[in-house]
């Protein structure tokens, strides 16, 4: 049950336009990786002083955490894929473009930062409705970013049993890799009594 329809549908359309603007973004200059990595690391580095180095307290080190696992994580995917012929990046001169990590590291500031401005408007915010709409979330969206930047022609994938272009194994490997990280930061903040709304 929601508390605040109108916010909830207000922050989901929200984050559907910063989705739309980051794939046309990607897509226009996919020619230039290392342009696009260079934004997109000035994005992370926004990120970092906002949320740890500007704060005085509360200095959230997960959100640190959980991009450079995902990032981590998401290269070690791409490689893979792309080595066993899975998919494969147009329109660049190396088999990865320099922006990949970028990408997967600000993906889950993304969805990070989705679910902590939604769980507050969730009348019951227990562990099982926190992990139901991040499931949820990691199924639908990194999913809508990337019909958008297939079909503006970055990657081609050749798994079968696609829909819009995007193979339903892509789908569980992006779920896969969001939930491993929520699993181990919401391992990290039980450990070490780290009050957060999202992994608590």
């Amino acid at each position: 049950m929601i508390t605040n329809k109108k916010q909830f549908y207000k922050e989901i359309l929200k984050s559907l336009a910063k989705l739309i603007i980051a794939g046309i973004f990607i897509g226009v200059l996919k020619e230039y990786d290392a342009i696009i990595a260079f934004i997109l690391l000035l994005k992370i580095f926004h990120n970092i002083y906002t949320e740890i180095i500007k704060p005085k307290t509360n200095k959230n080190w997960l959100l640190l955490i959980g991009m450079l696992l995902t990032g981590f994580g998401g290269i070690v995917g791409e490689t893979w894929g792309v080595s066993n012929g899975y998919w494969e990046y147009n329109k660049v001169t190396r088999e990865l473009p320099l922006w990949l990590p970028f990408a997967w590291m600000l993906a889950f500031h993304y969805l990070y930062k989705l679910e902590r401005n939604l769980i507050p408007l969730l009348s019951n915010q227990s562990q099982k409705n926190k992990i139901v709409l991040a499931i949820i979330l990691a199924l639908i969206l990194p999913a809508f970013g990337e019909v958008i930047t297939i079909y503006l022609g970055v990657w081609t994938y050749y798994w079968p049993y696609q829909l819009l272009g995007v193979p339903l194994y892509a789908f569980i490997c992006l779920l896969f890799v969001h939930m491993l990280v929520y699993s181990i930061l919401h391992y990290v903040c039980k450990k070490y009594k780290i009050n957060d709304i999202v992994f608590n």
